[in-house]
């Protein structure tokens, strides 16, 4: 395990894989576009977002039952809306480099948690209410989605503003559909192969490392962006797109 870090850091601690952001072609294309581009950027965002994606994996990682599943992902699910529309409306953000570092240790909380470390060795009789915490790590995944959404023209508050935060939290839930039912054929399958017992541990170590790794290239982006605006719009560009988008507001359609 101790090679696979000093292999696997130096690639995670490019620029080319930090923070999941937004790139300037879908930006433009929020500009040009209507709803429907807010509702694919959330699809995409939330497709490709490893360390949600890791989550929700060590999540449904021992569930069997469509109750069980069904009960945790709504909780989740409730938490990330609440924080990502309502962060966004309200203009509340952070460094998205730290927000992003805490939803890396929520990878490795899942991991240890699936693991039973809190048991064998931090002593707890019982891990903390796992249905709490997949609430408050909801909150703290959507205020993540937040930051990233903010990086975009929104234009001024009203229903084209709100109309442009659901569509894009809308299209999360879509991307994150899609990612757990792909999760779930795979696990499903896996749990009928005498392999799986064997390996469940190690799987899950190997999601507390993902997760630390993904931690410490989060906090090297914030101990070495000089700039808050170098993975965003800068403030100047940010006014302009949002002159912009008011200018084409007419033609916002889905």
């Amino acid at each position: 395990m101790r090679k696979l870090a000093y292999i696997t850091l130096p690639l995670l601690l490019t620029n080319s894989v930090y923070a999941h952001g937004i790139s300037a072609s879908a930006k433009q294309a929020m500009l040009d576009g209507g709803m429907l581009n807010y509702l694919w950027l959330g699809a995409e965002h939330m497709i490709t977002g490893y360390d949600h994606l890791l989550f929700l994996f060590g999540v449904i990682f021992f569930l069997t039952s469509f109750k069980d599943i069904l009960k945790f992902i709504s909780v989740f699910t409730l938490g990330h809306c609440i924080t990502l529309i309502a962060a966004t409306y309200l203009g509340i953000s952070a460094n998205y480099f730290l927000v992003d570092a805490v939803i890396a240790l929520s990878v490795c909380y899942k991991g240890f948690d699936n693991n039973g470390y809190f048991k064998s060795y931090l002593g707890l009789k019982s891990s903390p209410s796992l249905l709490g915490m997949v609430f408050l790590f909801g909150l703290i995944h959507g205020f993540g989605l937040s930051t990233r959404l903010q990086q975009l023209p929104l234009g001024e508050k009203g229903m084209d503003f709100l109309g442009r935060i659901l569509s894009f939290n809308v299209g999360v839930e879509v991307g994150q559909i899609a990612a757990l039912s792909l999760m779930l054929i795979i696990l499903s399958g896996a749990r009928k192969t005498e392999l799986f017992k064997k390996l469940s541990r190690v799987s899950n170590d190997l999601l507390i490392l993902a997760g630390f790794l993904l931690f410490l290239m989060q906090m090297h982006g914030y101990l070495h962006t000089r700039y808050p605006d170098d993975f965003g719009f800068s403030k100047d560009e940010h006014i302009h797109h949002h002159e912009d988008l008011n200018s084409h507001s007419g033609h916002d359609s889905l």
